[in-house]
């Protein structure tokens, strides 16, 4: 099987008709319908039901088809990527982030690819919650946590997970709590994002246990960066991701607690498919990539407060 018949079967699937798969081609609709009896001919399985109008996929070819989609978005990728050193990027690159990840990592990323692409343009959108990529016609997303359940792309740029953590001075004021349920006994400043039940934190299931726990306080808000410098005036516990809080823990301004309950945040790129990607989009994450990956190794981060085992 041969790069033409697999992308002659996916435009054809696609248009779902052989004149307009024709029209596009620039052959006649019965050369079309021809060269779809060869393929199904040489590979023994009719691909296609054909009706005077249309034509549909049948099981075999559905399979055929979501493989060949992937088999021609491979193959261009390593097209692409053997093309790289000779490509300049160019066009409008949109990237959707968070807030405060935009702040410390993005936005001087996008400064300094801008500075090496002057012929791409950066517009970089930052919510509290992700948006939709494709609806929306973002180029890239910045997500953290569970990666989408679409045929969307996702890359690793970082691992990543959510202490709890106080300041010190709130600790030596409030005592530091040795179980998950003296949480209650504590000041917990919460994040209202998204659509999620904000007073309850859920940790990462260890051993087949599901673990919750519910928290109250006086203080919450959407603005994570907002509840972080609370949490360093001392004001409560929070919930907060290491690569936010790494630099602070080492420098002592603040403290992990209850370090065996967790949640694992990946930092993840998320674009559209394969094929589609773009030399401005691969660029500029492994720009981001690199920015990262120089961060962690410049400031690991170590829990400095006792670790206590689950159960105790």
């Amino acid at each position: 099987m041969n790069e033409g018949d697999l992308g002659f079967f996916v435009l054809l699937a696609r248009h779902e008709s052989f004149v307009e798969t024709a029209r596009e081609i620039g052959v006649t609709a019965s050369a079309v319908s021809r060269r779809l009896a060869r393929l199904e001919e040489r590979l023994g399985v009719r691909l296609m039901n054909r009706t005077t109008r249309r034509v549909s996929l049948t099981g075999e070819g559905e399979a055929y088809f979501r493989k060949a989609v992937r088999l021609l978005g491979e193959i261009e990728e390593l097209e692409n990527s053997l093309r790289v050193g000779r490509e300049r990027p160019s066009g409008l690159l949109r990237i959707n982030a968070t807030f405060g990840f935009s702040r410390a990592y993005i936005a001087p990323t996008v400064a300094e690819f801008s500075d090496r692409y002057p012929d791409v343009d950066v517009q970089l959108v930052v919510t509290d919650a992700p948006m939709n990529i494709i609806e929306q016609g973002f180029d890239l997303n910045i997500r953290f946590g569970n990666p989408p359940t679409s045929n969307l792309i996702q890359r690793l740029l970082q691992r990543n997970r959510r202490f709890m953590c106080a300041s010190t001075s709130y600790l030596e004021t409030h005592g530091e709590p040795k179980l998950l349920k003296d949480l209650k006994d504590h000041q917990c400043i919460v994040l209202r994002q998204e659509h999620d039940i904000y007073d309850i934190w859920r940790f990462d299931d260890l051993g087949g246990e599901t673990v919750s726990a519910r928290v109250n306080g006086r203080l919450s808000s959407n603005d994570g960066e907002i509840a972080r410098e609370w949490m360093l005036a001392g004001h409560g516990i929070m919930l907060r991701s290491e690569w936010d809080i790494a630099s602070h823990v080492r420098e002592g301004r603040l403290r992990v607690v209850l370090p065996d309950y967790f949640q694992t945040a990946n930092i993840s790129a998320i674009y559209p498919e394969r094929h589609n990607l773009t030399a401005k989009v691969r660029l500029f994450v492994d720009a981001l990539a690199e920015r990262i990956q120089k961060a962690n190794a410049a400031e690991p981060f170590q829990i400095s407060s006792q670790h206590l085992s689950r159960g105790q």
